[in-house]
């Protein structure tokens, strides 16, 4: 290694492709090994997804950090506070996958509502006879109510639009140039939704938000879809909603705690899961990663970061 060039270390082992497309022009080394754990001390920027929570008593000893640099889009797992008291820039993806994520929200909300997976399932288990008609629910006139209005939530938006659906949305800012209408919170908002979609960035204070309270008010005809983040969703509440015929279903491509045991949802009815692919596209983590290069890059030639967090 050469002793001229910054020290990086790279946080979680999926990261680990990352190491290649870095090495050409850093000092780059795993976390997850000890080598690259004996040189914390040295290290000027730590790579790592944002969703996960970076051990507060490692980060004190990285006494010469001076960057976190967010693979991901959400970065809900870095204590800004934190990084902000001790002059430690913070960088993200950006909208990197913003419309993919949008994208997939709609391929849940469709496989859901169109019950595509229940009609494959059906198939394949030989339950398709000639006097059986499945009977699944259009979308044009449905209500979507979107919690979020951040990119993802007006890509859904104006793909919902395409599709001839209602759209609502709430979040805690009022956003006047918006062209759709801004509900007076989460329930009121439920209650005028047939599906509703979360869309938002977590932080403690709106772990839990989507609460028994808000999926009895979307019913036992609405559709939960969560594509943001599993803390968002009052886990334990939504499986009791589903089971006891509160709620009439859900779409999940994020969860509480990641991966999801099997187990737990294996009884659970009216449900469609994927493991948080959303925004996980070729063109997206393409973005992501040339994001990562432009932010480190201006960052360690003393210019302003190209997606920095604020």
């Amino acid at each position: 290694m050469s002793a001229d060039r910054p020290l990086i270390l790279v946080a979680q082992p999926h990261l680990a492709p990352l190491l290649g497309l870095l090495s050409p022009y850093y000092d780059v080394m795993a976390l997850w090994e000890e080598s690259g754990r004996a040189r914390l001390t040295e290290a000027e920027a730590l790579v790592t997804a944002g969703e996960f929570r970076l051990d507060p008593e490692m980060l004190e000893r990285m006494t010469a950090l001076r960057l976190i640099a967010c693979f991901t889009v959400g970065y809900d797992g870095v204590d800004l506070d934190w990084a902000r008291a001790r002059d430690v820039a913070v960088t993200h993806a950006g909208d990197a996958n913003a419309e993919d994520v949008a994208d997939h929200a709609l391929g849940l909300i469709l496989a859901h509502r169109r019950q595509i997976v229940a009609g494959d399932r059906q198939i394949r288990e030989n339950g398709w006879t000639a006097d059986a008609k499945m009977l699944t629910r259009s979308m044009a006139g449905a209500r979507i109510g979107i919690v979020g209005m951040g990119s993802i939530g007006i890509a859904l938006a104006e793909r919902a639009e395409a599709l001839r659906m209602r759209v609502g949305w709430w979040g805690p800012r009022a956003k006047p140039d918006l062209r759709w209408p801004r509900a007076d919170g989460l329930e009121a908002l439920a209650r005028d939704s047939d599906v509703m979609v979360a869309a938002a960035r977590a932080t403690e204070e709106n772990r839990g938000m989507i609460s028994r309270a808000v999926m009895d008010a979307l019913g036992s005809q609405g559709l939960l879809v969560n594509v943001a983040r599993g803390q968002l969703v009052d886990e334990d509440a939504l499986i009791a909603a589903l089971r006891e015929g509160r709620l009439g279903g859900a779409a999940l491509d994020v969860f509480e705690t990641e991966p999801t045991p099997a187990a737990r949802w294996a009884d659970v009815p009216h449900i469609v899961l994927t493991p948080h692919s959303g925004g996980a596209t070729q063109e997206a983590v393409a973005k992501m990663a040339q994001m990562l290069l432009a932010n480190l890059a201006a960052h360690f030639a003393g210019k302003p970061l190209v997606s920095p967090v604020s």
